[in-house]
């Protein structure tokens, strides 16, 4: 069943958070830029940034999952407002997902210069994407440093592209599918 790894590779005990964090830099993962809001004095302030974490967990009804640092400005947003979007990025999207993966003030500066639309059943913002989903919280989950969000899917769409933007080895990536 299982092959003993090579010579040249370690093995053993989770010693640091940076073993783990070495090993998952081996699993390739989808990018997408997930969006949501605050109201503020009256006045709606966006929010959106960059993850790797989303995961489809139920089809009937509609659910996925996202997960966030505990200690995130972003989940705070989310967790009030309880309603986000979802920009699931294509091979050409590579700018837009380093926009949203810096500091939040640099996140700002882009949300006043990047092209989005607003969702119609969340009122949260989708970016030009391969497939987008609108979502309404539905529970949430604390695993160690991170929160594990669930959402009820209420509004989605699909837009036809050929190669997915993929984080691997802690880089973006275009996959080319094979041929048909």
């Amino acid at each position: 069943m299982g092959q003993a790894p090579a010579a040249d590779q370690t093995t053993g005990a989770v010693e640091a958070p940076s073993d783990l964090r070495d090993v998952m830099r081996q699993f390739a993962t989808g990018v997408c830029v997930v969006s949501t809001y605050s109201d503020d004095g009256g006045e709606r302030r966006h929010s959106a940034v960059t993850v790797n974490s989303l995961t489809s967990v139920s089809l009937d009804p509609p659910l996925v999952s996202l997960s966030f640092r505990s200690d995130s400005a972003f989940l705070t947003d989310l967790m009030h407002t309880q309603a986000w979007g979802i920009s699931i990025l294509d091979g050409g999207s590579e700018d837009l997902a380093r926009q949203f993966a810096r500091p939040k003030a640099q996140r700002d500066e882009a949300l006043r210069s990047w092209p989005a639309e607003v969702g119609e059943h969340t009122g949260t913002l989708l970016f030009e994407a391969a497939g987008w989903m609108e979502c309404r919280y539905r529970d949430h989950v604390v695993a160690g440093d991170h929160v594990m969000v669930i959402g009820e899917v209420v509004g989605l769409g699909v837009r036809d592209t050929s190669s997915p933007l993929i984080f691997l080895r802690g880089g973006f990536h275009r996959f080319e599918p094979p041929q048909a």
